[in-house]
């Protein structure tokens, strides 16, 4: 879990995750677990925080039944599909999460 200050400290962050699952057209919910994963996993480097979005928001399309394709998820955030094939597992598990493994 994380801290009401993590929100605080990352709401530029939490604003792209809206814009990213908006141009995804992804719901609400979608949005809320997207926005409770990246909290849960925030990196310190600056450099890794974009990472961590697309990642969450690809888990949290998953998660909700909406699935999207990585590379749509890469697209719409702005970073390579391998970034999110290489992070988004270990962010379930990090999460308490099982992934699937196919």
């Amino acid at each position: 879990m994380y801290s009401a200050r993590t929100r605080v400290e990352n709401e530029e962050w939490i604003d792209e995750i809206e814009t990213v699952a908006a141009e995804l057209d992804l719901d609400g919910d979608a949005t809320s677990t997207a926005t409770d994963l990246f909290l849960s996993s925030v990196p310190e480097a600056e450099r890794s925080k974009r990472a961590v979005l697309a990642a969450s928001v690809y888990a949290a399309s998953l998660i909700s039944g909406q699935a999207q394709s990585q590379g749509d998820v890469a697209d719409a955030a702005g970073v390579s599909r391998l970034t999110i094939q290489q992070r988004w597992k270990e962010l379930l598990r990090d999460a308490g999460m099982e992934p699937p493994d196919w």
